[in-house]
């Protein structure tokens, strides 16, 4: 029976790590050739566009990849529960992913459910 448990926990272990941006920059060097402090500059000056496009009011759209959107939230009425009063929530702007088909179906095609 503990060998099973154990197991299980094992098996949860490794199918729920998730990759870092150190990881991806190891990752892409490694298949490139090209230095990790070169491949790490690249990466922020990525992140750092799709977030200056963002906050411009810019989506960006990368084909076969996803697009990075603005959603906009509607005003709603919410509950602080600790004072037992209702309160206003202001219409505001979120950064969002939406993937490209081809990416979901990828995903839907490879990655297995534990």
């Amino acid at each position: 029976m503990s060998y099973i448990c154990r197991l299980k926990f094992i098996i949860n272990y490794i199918t729920s790590i998730k990759m870092t941006k150190a990881e991806i920059v190891s990752n892409i060097s490694d298949k490139s050739g090209i230095e990790k402090a070169d491949v790490l500059a690249a990466v922020e000056a990525f992140m750092e566009e799709v977030k200056n496009s963002l906050e411009k009011g810019d989506n960006v759209y990368l084909r076969g990849f996803g697009s990075f959107i603005i959603k906009t939230r509607a005003e709603k009425t919410g509950r602080n529960i600790s004072k037992n009063t209702t309160i206003k929530i202001p219409a505001h702007n979120i950064p969002s992913f939406k993937p490209a088909k081809v990416f979901v179906e990828g995903v839907k095609n490879k990655v297995t459910v534990a």
